[in-house]
């Protein structure tokens, strides 16, 4: 009999080596890693998503007739070790991981491979289209993608006569910010109860409230409450953010396509229904469709194109230590970023504005080592994984890789921040300000960034009209001392 490697983000039974798996001939083997949960300071609702997760796709395999074992082990090999002494499986079977440091240790360790379907584009198909290409777009992959999938096209042309809808889809956000539906939670049983029991003490962060589903059932729930029920608002205030809402009309299934327990072809198919059905409107299909078959399959494929070399790209030089504020050993007077970090304390999750446009800019801004500031969101989000967080924090939020992922850093003031949320309006600092107390840190290291790049910034077409702008400040000496006050209250943790 041979055995099936199941990883914990891979909980799927119609994926890569379990999609033929029977009985009869294979055992399963899932292993709980206790040197993996203790080397890192996870978030405890991220640890307790995938265990929880792991065990109850355990208790679904037993209840097909699966012989499974599920191990607690000090180290993945160890386990895997221990196993083939138990067990003497004819082979160790595994579909292929996705993360590059597990696929060499699975080749290490003499597992064989069968090709992943987890993703809709595989990353060797990636590798192909990339060939054929001077410089690479997301746009013309998402378009690539649309015309190979169908998704919501007439032919050969996009329904509706256009590619994307970004320009309906970046409405600040409403007062009435009470009209979206919060997401439906789960009651916590006694996997859950075991689970938290389980963790070591180095996890942070609130336990979880049944917020992020931990089975296949539960995420299946997930996914018609969003189509049904919170699709049809997504597009319009998609970059919005809110005090009054932490979820807004954002899907929240992230987690649950990262761990494996729903697949983007059955969700993309569900939205593309929904709109055939006239239930919901073409830019709130659009929108969704373009964040599952675009960005998240092209960061899926840039990650394995780019890897290993992509973990040390800082092409900015960035060396500031990961601020004290966002380990919670400090708090913070900034109400935007206060409210960002209270949003993953309490729920490991912010959406991606949140994330690229808060968080993100001010470690742009700052100056935080890539790596530093890419481990902390690895292991502080429900839906953290190494594929997802290096080229959207290495490539986007901190343009540490020059350029590759996108032509220009997504750096920005306290305009923007107030543009696209509510946090502005009661904060102490002022998004208007460049100088003094008062002022915005936002707007003030923006302009020291600006400054202090300038050489680099000053030649890049999208670019240069900014830099040329902080040129000619008055006051740029002055906001550059009260940079250098600001990072060193950023580094104290007295901001």
């Amino acid at each position: 009999m041979r055995t099936i490697w199941v990883l914990g983000d891979q909980l799927n039974r119609s994926i890569g080596a379990l999609a033929t798996a029977t009985p009869d001939g294979d055992r399963i083997l899932l292993l709980e890693s206790i040197g993996i949960l203790g080397q890192h300071r996870w978030h405890r609702q991220r640890a307790h998503l995938v265990i929880a997760s792991m065990r109850r796709f355990a208790d679904e395999l037993r209840a097909e007739g699966f012989e499974v074992d599920l191990r607690r082990s000090d180290s993945l090999p160890g386990g895997l070790a221990e196993h083939r002494s138990e067990h003497q499986p004819d082979a160790v079977v595994m579909t292929e991981p996705n993360s590059w440091q597990m696929r060499q240790t699975a080749e290490r360790l003499d597992v064989e491979l069968v090709r992943s379907d987890q993703f809709l584009c595989h990353y060797d198909e990636f590798a192909t289209w990339a060939g054929t290409r001077r410089s690479l777009k997301m746009e013309d992959f998402y378009r690539m993608r649309r015309r190979e999938t169908g998704y919501l096209m007439d032919g050969d042309e996009p329904v509706g006569g256009r590619w994307n809808f970004d320009a309906d889809n970046r409405e600040p956000p409403p007062a009435d910010a009470d009209r979206w539906q919060v997401p439906p939670r789960n009651e916590l049983d006694d996997v859950d109860r075991a689970v938290l029991d389980d963790l070591p003490d180095s996890c942070f962060g609130a336990e979880p409230d049944g917020t992020w589903p931990t089975s296949r059932a539960a995420a299946l729930r997930r996914l018609d409450h969003f189509v049904t029920h919170v699709l049809p608002q997504f597009g319009p205030h998609e970059d919005a953010m809110t005090t009054g809402s932490w979820h807004l009309a954002h899907s929240t299934l992230s987690s649950s396509l990262n761990i494996g327990l729903l697949l983007p072809g059955e969700v993309c198919d569900a939205v593309q229904d929904a709109y055939d059905e006239g239930r919901v409107p073409l830019a709130s299909a659009e929108g969704f469709i373009r964040q599952v078959i675009g960005w998240r399959e092209y960061v899926w494929g840039v990650y394995w194109l780019w890897m290993p070399d992509y973990r040390s790209a800082n092409a900015l030089g960035a060396t500031r230590p990961l601020p004290p504020v966002f380990t919670g050993a400090a708090t913070t007077e900034m109400r935007c970023l206060a409210d960002c970090l209270a949003g993953v304390d309490a729920r490991a999750y912010n959406h991606h504005i949140q994330r690229l446009m808060v968080l993100g800019n001010l470690a742009l801004l700052a100056g935080v080592d890539p790596w530093a500031m890419t481990d902390w969101m690895w292991h502080s989000f429900v839906d953290g994984a190494e594929w997802v967080m290096l080229p959207n924090v290495i490539g986007m939020a901190l343009h540490a890789d020059g350029g590759r992922m996108a032509t220009k850093p997504y750096a920005a003031g306290g305009n923007y921040i107030d543009t696209m949320s509510d946090y502005c309006g009661d904060c102490r600092f002022d998004r208007k300000r460049r100088t003094g107390p008062d002022a915005c840190p936002y707007t003030t290291l923006y302009w020291d960034f600006l400054a202090r790049h300038e050489e680099r910034f000053g030649k890049n077409p999208r670019m240069a009209r900014q830099v040329a702008a902080a040129r000619k400040l008055s006051d740029l000496p002055a906001v550059r001392e009260r940079a250098v006050e600001v990072l060193g209250m950023l580094d104290r943790g007295d901001l």
